[in-house]
């Protein structure tokens, strides 16, 4: 039985008003997953520009040859 399986399965004897809880927790973990990966390009673009700034002049050879 697969996680998903497993947490359906429990899901199926929470009662109503604790599956919003788990519907805004589950959410939540989307929302922090999400940002994680906006984080991450940003950190990666930002490694992009700092190398083409101090590499530039072999950028410019690279071009030229």
């Amino acid at each position: 039985m697969t996680a998903k399986d497993q947490l359906l399965q429990e899901l199926d004897q929470v009662p109503e008003f604790l599956l919003l809880k788990v519907l805004e927790f589950v959410r939540s973990l989307k929302s922090e997953e999400e940002q994680q990966k906006l984080e991450a390009k940003a950190k990666a673009l930002q490694a992009y520009l700092d190398s083409e700034r101090e590499r530039k002049d072999v950028y410019r050879r690279l071009a030229n040859s």
